[in-house]
């Protein structure tokens, strides 16, 4: 192989499979390429699931060459059978609209969009298919897809025992006109998705050959599935999904998730999400296996993949925000991040000011009143980070952190809420 960045590919472990490396390696060689990778619009926010193809595609256009996301208006409406058991909800397409409009918000973080010649170009499959009529589509693109070619694609094989409607067999040919619209109209050799998207990959190139011959060069490249070590998905957590968008997922919650990084991944997701070079990793990785305990590995991907979709300053919050709660020292925190450091935290309103020993039955951080003063006098009550003693402490929304938040810290590691209102 010569071309260096797909060399610095395959050292990452983003190589998953390709269908003619050497093919791209020539194409490559040649010059700068066009390529895309389809998200499609299945919620008002991407997760932390797509930030591998997201960077993937970065990392080619830092290399110079065209990225080209493309945003499934049009597939967001019929659904991926990939790994489903159940056909995808339906959405109106309204909602496809407005989600496809949040996506490209999201994509426009991270690729550079301008007059520069490997620009990032956003497309939308709704544009070359939404007027197209059954009898065009049948006629036009179904007779180049054999029945049993399709049923032998695992992501549909893996389905016909649950059964499988004719909206999502057709999945697989809308994404193959996708690659061979793109190939014909934009020049687009390559595309890109994870593992699971090989069968629609493949699709395409089948669709090019057919209609454009043998000499057509167009190559198709899976990222492995990201997985974590005990082989749950990445990304997934009892609260549900990491997202992308801040008002769904914190940067905190997104530090947090990081931060707790299996020692077996660290090194490998460090190679994934990170722009860090390959001697920088190398020697994190050193310094990592003679002291896992201090968690260099997880505390360099936590700052850069939080610094990467939230950037620097949401990365210092969230680090302060940690910082203060394994130290129990809230002073310095605002009420804001209070807010976000304590947001699973049991909470109650109070609209008046209050006894210590009520405060505590009150917040449900003591069954009685009996409780809360045992609590109070064996020291094992803290308000605001701060150790208290006084049965007559009084807990008012003067002391509170910016005049909305009481902390109640119980022991070394049961914290309460108490929102003034």
């Amino acid at each position: 192989m010569k071309n260096e960045f797909l060399k610095e590919l395959q050292w990452r472990g983003l190589i998953n499979d390709c269908t003619d490396l050497e093919a791209l390696d020539a194409l490559m060689e040649e010059g700068n390429i066009k390529l895309y990778c389809g998200f499609d619009p299945t919620a008002d926010s991407l997760h932390i699931g797509s930030l591998l193809p997201i960077l993937t595609l970065k990392r080619f256009q830092r290399a110079g060459h065209k990225p080209l996301p493309l945003v499934g208006g049009a597939t967001g409406l019929i659904g991926d059978p990939t790994g489903r058991s159940a056909e995808r909800q339906e959405n109106s397409h309204e909602t496809v609209i407005k989600w496809s409009e949040s996506i490209k918000r999201q994509l426009s973080q991270f690729l550079e969009f301008g007059d520069q010649s490997n620009a990032a170009e956003l497309v939308n499959n709704y544009d070359w298919t939404s007027n197209l009529s059954m009898i065009e589509f049948l006629r036009d693109f179904g007779k180049y897809f054999n029945i049993n070619y399709i049923l032998a694609k695992d992501t549909v094989c893996s389905r016909l025992d649950h059964g499988m409607t004719f909206t999502e067999f057709s999945y697989t040919i809308l994404q193959g006109m996708d690659f061979k619209h793109l190939y014909e109209t934009k020049k687009c050799v390559l595309q890109i998705g994870g593992s699971d998207q090989w069968g629609n990959i493949t699709s395409g190139l089948e669709l090019i050959r057919k209609t454009m011959g043998h000499e057509a060069k167009a190559v198709g490249l899976t990222m492995p599935l990201v997985t974590k070590s005990d082989g749950t998905k990445f990304g997934k957590t009892a609260g549900g999904a990491i997202w992308l968008d801040r008002t769904k997922t914190t940067p905190y919650e997104m530090y947090q998730f990081l931060i707790n990084t299996a020692d077996e991944d660290a090194i490998k997701f460090l190679k994934y999400f990170t722009f860090l070079s390959q001697e920088e990793i190398n020697a994190i990785e050193e310094a990592f296996t003679a002291a896992p305990h201090e968690r260099l590995a997880q505390k360099a991907l936590a700052k850069e993949v939080v610094t990467l979709v939230h950037g620097y300053e949401a990365y210092e919050q969230a680090l302060k925000i940690t910082q203060a709660l394994f130290s129990g020292n809230l002073s310095d925190l605002s009420a804001e991040e209070i807010e976000v450091g304590f947001k699973d935290v049991p909470s109650v309103e109070l609209a008046e000011d209050l006894n210590l020993v009520d405060a505590l039955v009150f917040a449900k951080a003591a069954s009685s009143k009996r409780e809360s003063r045992e609590f109070i006098n064996n020291n094992s009550i803290s308000i605001n980070g701060e150790k208290v003693k006084d049965l007559d402490y009084v807990v008012s929304k003067e002391q509170a952190i910016g005049g909305k938040f009481t902390v109640i810290r119980r022991g070394k590691k049961k914290y309460f809420l108490i929102k003034h209102v």
